[in-house]
């Protein structure tokens, strides 16, 4: 298994020498604000969704629908807590952890993540005992990406593996329905866009920028069939 393969594309022409010429600069204040707008978006619904319970149930009677408030503020908590969770590994400094993560921290974030996608089944292949740390960032915002591509549900693959010195991540994923925005192709693999770089691009750009510094490249495959494959290759020890 190599990421290049799987991606069922030709080599991109942009190598890690020329990104610099060809990458958006953005200042780190800049970027660290439009990583919070990513993070407050995706959180508004279900923190939205806890307050709207609270206030329903500071007027209910009935002990049928107090009880229905409950589990609403119950499935609302847990869903907050599972989105804090990936975001803090996959936006965040992950202080609690060294050069390296321990892959199973990734899994249980992005299992947390798909936990409220119940059309949408996981397949881990990651075998490593440790990841660096810039590498399962690009895990888990790839997985992020090709996630929300996945429309209507379906499967998704992760897989990652060393080899010469290289580390290669694929994420696989097949369904009835998968949109990837054009621009978020080209901040994958490019790291440009026609417009900027936004909250809805910041983890493409963030994924093209850990790769690009582990001496890599992004491949995204054209849609076929109903399947679509993110590759990423880079150095085994960048982190």
């Amino acid at each position: 298994m190599t990421a290049v393969r799987l991606a069922g594309e030709r080599e991109s022409p942009h190598r890690a020498g020329d990104f610099q010429g060809i990458s958006m600069t953005i200042s780190p204040v800049d970027f660290a604000s439009l990583l919070c707008s990513r993070l407050c978006h995706d959180l508004l619904s279900p923190v939205g969704a806890l307050n709207n319970g609270l206030e329903l149930l500071a007027d209910e009677t009935d002990p049928a629908m107090r009880q229905r408030c409950m589990e609403l503020l119950s499935d609302s908590a847990r869903t907050s807590a599972n989105k804090l969770k990936f975001f803090r590994l996959a936006f965040g400094a992950a202080g609690a952890f060294g050069e390296t993560v321990d892959p199973r921290e990734a899994r249980a974030a992005i299992e947390g993540l798909l936990s409220d996608a119940k059309r949408t089944t996981l397949g881990w292949l990651v075998d490593a005992d440790a990841l660096p740390k810039a590498a399962v960032k690009a895990l888990l915002n790839l997985t992020l990406i090709a996630n929300e591509a996945l429309v209507r549900g379906g499967t998704l693959d992760i897989g990652a593996e060393e080899e010469d010195g290289r580390l290669e991540i694929v994420v696989r994923i097949a369904g009835p329905r998968i949109i990837l925005d054009t621009e978020l192709r080209r901040m994958l693999t490019e790291g440009t866009a026609a417009d900027g770089i936004t909250s809805r691009l910041a983890a493409a750009f963030m994924v093209h920028t850990l790769v690009a510094e582990g001496g890599g490249h992004v491949l995204v495959s054209d849609q076929g069939e109903g399947v679509m494959v993110f590759g990423a290759t880079m150095a085994a020890s960048a982190g």
